[in-house]
């Protein structure tokens, strides 16, 4: 697999994952916490796409990794969103979340990993 492939895999997972946030928050019910977590999740979820592709186009390395710390900021609020929403039952059963839970995971480390990469690249 080319490096481009590879970046072109990570840009597809992350596409995949948005959808994976799209389709949670338009399960959730139409309560007073329901729309507040939907928009929460929605605005975090999908955020970590967007500064992907972005970092694809950074300027310099400063630039390209300030972007990646944007995306993995976004993963976490994600993720802890997600807790939230296991924790609370509004999605049941909540081990439907588990495979997006672990996606999460997977991708803070992808995203982690790649910023200490591209700093020791600085140096």
């Amino acid at each position: 697999m080319t490096s481009s492939e590879k970046k072109y895999d990570l840009n597809d997972r992350f596409i995949d994952f948005s959808v994976r946030i799209i389709k949670v928050s338009e399960s959730l019910s139409p309560t007073k916490a329901g729309k507040h977590i939907c928009s929460q999740l929605l605005r975090s979820g999908t955020s970590p796409m967007a500064n992907y592709g972005e970092a694809q186009s950074a300027e310099s390395t400063a630039d390209f990794i300030h972007k990646l710390k944007i995306a993995l900021k976004e993963l976490r609020e994600t993720e802890t969103w997600l807790k939230v929403i296991i924790r609370s039952g509004l999605v049941q059963p909540s081990t439907k979340l588990e495979p997006l839970l672990q996606e999460t995971d997977e991708l803070i480390s992808i995203l982690f990993k790649s910023i200490d990469t591209a700093k020791k690249k600085e140096k």
